[in-house]
């Protein structure tokens, strides 16, 4: 019989262990928060928001705010005459030129904004030709009006800014498709 109680005694002791109200789930760690600069952006403010809404509404280790007074840009942007660029620094720090001549020819400015945000966060080009790949920048059509991450582009983000990754500095120019 001893042993019939011990097992009785487990089996109690972990369908109480089921049912016990849990401790709420410790928070989730905050996010990065990295602040952008849009006062040289001319008519490209609008779209560097909504290049950044879109990774905010993708990942949650990082989120891009405008600048507010008194606080330093890790992210500059400007607008520029020729084709759009990301100049990175380091993870999470650099400047992106959004550039006229690419929207000239039919490329979706918040895709723009999106995809050297991308660069900036840690991403480099993938050239897919594919729309459905943020990072594929230039060679997808210029058609194409996709602005946000693919799962796997969202994925890399995230754990860019859970692990603190050290990026090499880098400069992503875009070219006109050939």
């Amino acid at each position: 019989m001893s042993k019939l109680r011990l097992v009785v005694a487990a089996l109690v002791a972990a369908t109480a262990a089921l049912l016990a109200p849990t401790a709420p789930a410790s928070a989730a760690a905050a996010p990065r928060v990295l602040y952008y600069d849009t006062s040289r952006a001319a008519e490209f403010v609008a779209a560097v928001h909504q290049g950044a809404a879109n990774w905010n509404s993708s990942v949650t280790s990082v989120r891009l705010e405008p600048v507010t007074a008194g606080r330093r840009a890790d992210i500059t942007v400007s607008a520029g005459n020729g084709w759009p660029y990301a100049s990175v620094r380091s993870l999470g720090r650099g400047s992106i030129v959004m550039g006229r001549q690419a929207v000239t020819i039919g490329h979706h400015p918040p895709r723009i904004a999106a995809h050297e945000f991308g660069h900036i966060l840690g991403l480099p080009d993938l050239r897919t030709g594919l729309c459905t790949d943020l990072m594929s920048g230039s060679s997808a059509p210029a058609s194409c009006r996709n602005a946000f991450p693919t799962s796997t582009e969202a994925a890399r983000v995230q754990a860019n800014f859970a692990t603190s990754r050290q990026i090499p500095a880098a400069v992503y120019a875009e070219s006109a498709p050939r």
